[in-house]
């Protein structure tokens, strides 16, 4: 079961842990991993493509200790297994939690594990929580359903059908 801190701090600044993982500031180290986020096909296949080879420069540069951005970790290894993204106000005054992992990762329910943690940790400090995926995101779909959250609604954005999911206190 996740755990949190008793009071929630700001958004990425301190470190979140599950029985699994450890969530945390992403550190320089953390680069070359991250950068696969952004840049392998099959991880943007719902995300707008692969980043281009000028906004992953510009990214590198502003992820290390990013407020608000944990890389997830596995405690066991301290292997990067993907980013959990939380950005206040982002959709119309709402918290939203965004989330990547690398694909050799998919299907041991890490991604949930994190998304789980963060989602809790967050409502401390918020009313809800939003996130937004491809309504043909069905791995993702289901990821936001199993922490809780509820589908809202649904609209073309991005030249794409999206789906809002969103969680309350």
């Amino acid at each position: 079961m996740p755990t949190s801190p008793a009071s929630a701090p700001a958004p990425g600044t301190a470190p979140l842990t599950t029985e699994r993982l450890r969530l945390r500031p992403v550190r320089a180290a953390d680069v070359p991993a991250i950068t696969r986020l952004w840049t392998d096909p099959e991880v943007r296949r719902h995300l707008g493509g692969p980043v281009t080879e000028q906004v992953v420069r510009i990214r590198q540069r502003r992820v290390v200790g990013a407020p608000g951005v944990y890389a997830v970790v596995r405690a066991v290894d301290e292997v990067l297994l993907g980013l959990v993204t939380v950005e206040p106000g982002a959709r119309e005054g709402e918290t939203e939690v965004s989330y990547q992992f690398l694909p050799e990762h998919w299907g041991h329910g890490y991604a949930r594990e994190a998304v789980a943690v963060v989602v809790e940790a967050t409502l401390l400090d918020t009313p809800t929580v939003v996130a937004l995926t491809q309504e043909a995101n069905r791995r993702s779909r289901r990821l936001l359903e199993a922490v809780g959250m509820t589908h809202v609604s649904s609209f073309v954005e991005y030249d794409a059908h999206q789906v809002l999911y969103r969680r309350s206190r």
